[in-house]
């Protein structure tokens, strides 16, 4: 696929991705239980590609099931929603409840949706959001489309964090795929999630 229309998939993707948020009202579901939601991920960065993901980290002053149940029933209303799994992780390290749903759109197409709900105070408020502004601000044109083309040649059934993909581009210089190959079988991705650019 050539530079011109791998931008304008990623655009597509974008414009779908929001539709869906849309049309669910994710965002309103959210509020109206007392909580505040942020984008976060790829398409907070615009580095959506062929995995259609949508990840949201939610803050509420005060975490509980009772009101995370609340705004997922809105959620769930949708006929299009497909499946919803939940996770009670309040009394794990990353004390959270988590939410991941399956929505089909209008062209037959699944999106994957995860929801985390974390405490306003949480150490891990805010943070994920600084580094999907980072990283779109370090993006150049060039770095954009390695990104975007290594997401495209990844096959289906492979699941690749997409924090991999930038950091392979980003701070070790990967542009094709057999790099990238080579690059994740030399880096495990253990503590990823805590890399930021520069």
């Amino acid at each position: 696929m050539d530079s011109e229309s791998l931008l304008a998939l990623a655009a597509e993707n974008q414009r779908r991705a929001r539709a869906v948020l849309a049309e669910l009202q994710a965002e309103a579901a959210w509020r109206s239980a007392g909580a505040t939601p942020h984008l976060v991920g790829s398409l907070r960065t615009g580095l959506l590609m062929t995995h259609r993901d949508i990840d949201l980290h939610i803050y509420s002053p005060v975490l509980s099931p009772e009101g995370s149940f609340a705004a997922m029933a809105r959620i769930a209303r949708n006929p299009r929603i497909r499946r919803i799994e939940y996770a009670n992780l309040l009394d794990a390290e990353d004390r959270c409840i988590e939410w991941h749903a399956q929505y089909a759109d209008t062209e037959g197409d699944l999106w994957q949706i995860d929801m985390i709900h974390m405490s306003v105070g949480s150490p891990w408020e805010g943070y994920f959001e600084r580094v999907a502004d980072r990283i779109s601000a370090t993006l150049t044109d060039e770095t954009r489309l390695a990104i975007l083309r290594l997401k495209f040649e990844t096959p289906a059934t492979e699941h690749v964090p997409g924090i991999a993909y930038c950091m392979a581009v980003l701070r070790d210089g990967v542009r094709t795929r057999s790099e990238f190959e080579a690059w994740r079988a030399a880096h495990p991705l253990t503590g990823i999630a805590e890399w930021m650019p520069e």
